[in-house]
């Protein structure tokens, strides 16, 4: 079956109007091949946050099991720095999928990050435990970590792009919005098996064993996620770019995919420091910062997480319609506002200690935070052309995410030990907030738009 057909459009077809005798192509969508390739990313995703919500979530185990005994919050500091550790290859791994991804395709590309998430994960279940090997274990567990970072570092740039290019236009943010979706449920997958093995196991039955289940299930859920995405043909956008040249797609120069997108890679870096800071702040520090800081019940703070996550997902497609119908910008605008306005509230609320309180400030975070999952996956594609789309995007987002993003949990861990202030994570959730409300003003509204360097994508009829 063809991706695409190509056929002469009427003007009422494109967001301005346009002569019949200058109408571009436009790509008719195949409502079954855009619905494979939505579920084929979203599983990507959801692999990886499967394993950051058990990493996350099972955090305090994993350093008495790595690091040596002693300090609690000393091991506790080495697990999220071997978690921030990939983070600082993501960039790399961005410079090596995202061009090699508008060379050869993402479909391609997607594939093999696949195969590498899930090695990753699943080595980190084979690991022996530091008393076993002594320093062997950490250092193993670094390497693992590396292998994950590196990458996701072509993942999420290319399972949106993906998504973004099989879209029609009128129904992208929707659709995008089934990305996070997948992040959402990959997390709550995640928490939801620690938390169950956390009631059932015993702190000793954990520490020794227990901790393995959920990384070598890693295994399985590769092999599956790798037959979906490679079911799939490449995506009407990158189909049409190779139709350009006689042979296949001229090499991009890494150079151009950073200086001849300056722009656009700052507005990047901005909307994704603001998406990060606040998801990582919400899903992987928070469950750490209930129990550790606050002294939280953990059964109680790990439900509550996992409640504001099912709420989420629930919210999610909604909220990714709502972006095809009013714009990208009213919708992250207002996510940033909420987080500048609303993060000391709810962090107070959180601090009360009781279920209500603590269950109404996670769940407002939660809620102002759909505002950028939802809008996301569609926003940061349509900065980039399609010729550099996968390149450029990979380079901004994971040089962000690793700066900002990624580092979230370690950071404010520390900036806490350091001030004794635990109202540190609503300031940097303000902070991020100031930066992105910056960029959401100086950037284009995308929403029922064709994708720069794309003809426009429209429903078949």
């Amino acid at each position: 079956m063809s991706l695409l057909q190509t056929t002469p459009s009427p003007p009422s077809e494109y967001p301005a109007p346009v002569r019949p005798t200058d109408a571009p192509d436009v790509t008719v969508t195949d409502p079954a091949l855009v619905r494979r390739a939505v579920k084929a990313a979203a599983l990507g995703n959801a692999m990886e946050w499967f394993d950051f919500g058990v990493y996350s979530y099972i955090a305090v185990t994993l350093g008495k099991v790595f690091f040596p005994s002693g300090n609690p919050t000393a091991q506790l500091l080495s697990t999220f720095g071997a978690f921030a550790a990939a983070f600082l290859v993501r960039p790399l791994g961005g410079m090596v999928f995202g061009p090699l991804g508008d060379r050869i395709g993402r479909q391609k590309v997607l594939a093999l990050t696949m195969i590498m998430m899930a090695a990753g994960t699943f080595a980190i279940g084979l690991i022996p435990s530091y008393g076993s090997l002594g320093v062997g274990a950490p250092l193993l567990l670094l390497a693992a970590r590396l292998v994950q970072g590196f990458s996701t570092g072509g993942e999420y740039a290319g399972a949106s792009t993906f998504i973004a290019e099989y879209a029609p236009d009128k129904r992208r943010g929707f659709l995008g919005s089934w990305l996070e979706f997948g992040t959402l449920a990959g997390y709550v997958g995640g928490a939801g098996l620690v938390t169950l093995m956390t009631a059932l196991l015993s702190t000793d039955d954990l520490t020794s064993w227990g901790w393995r289940i959920p990384f070598l299930i890693a295994g399985p859920m590769g092999i599956i996620g790798l037959y979906l995405r490679l079911r799939l043909e490449e995506t009407p956008a990158f189909a049409a770019e190779v139709e350009k040249s006689e042979a296949n797609r001229p090499k991009v120069p890494l150079r151009e995919m950073v200086t001849g997108q300056w722009r656009a890679l700052l507005l990047c870096v901005g909307l994704v420091l603001v998406f990060n800071v606040t998801d990582y702040m919400l899903l992987s520090y928070m469950p750490s910062y209930l129990t550790g800081e606050l002294k939280y019940d953990e059964t109680h703070g790990l439900l509550v997480v996992l409640g504001v996550m099912a709420l989420m997902m629930v919210v999610q497609p909604f909220a990714g319609a709502l972006t095809d119908r009013i714009g990208r910008r009213p919708v992250i605008a207002a996510g940033c506002a909420g987080f500048l306005l609303l993060s000391v509230p709810a962090l107070l609320l959180i601090r009360q200690g009781g279920l209500g309180a603590v269950a109404l400030g996670m769940a407002a975070l939660g809620l102002l935070l759909v505002c950028f999952t939802a809008a996301m996956p569609s926003a940061l594609p349509a900065l980039f052309p399609t010729r550099v789309r996968y390149g450029s995007l990979s380079i901004g987002f994971n040089v962000s995410v690793s700066l900002f993003g990624g580092t979230t949990p370690l950071v404010v861990t520390a900036l806490v030990g350091a001030t004794g202030d635990l109202m540190m994570p609503a300031y940097y959730m303000m902070a991020a907030a100031v930066i992105g409300g910056f960029a959401v003003w100086r950037m284009t509204e995308s929403a029922g738009r064709p994708l720069p360097g794309s003809a426009p994508s429209v429903e078949p009829r």
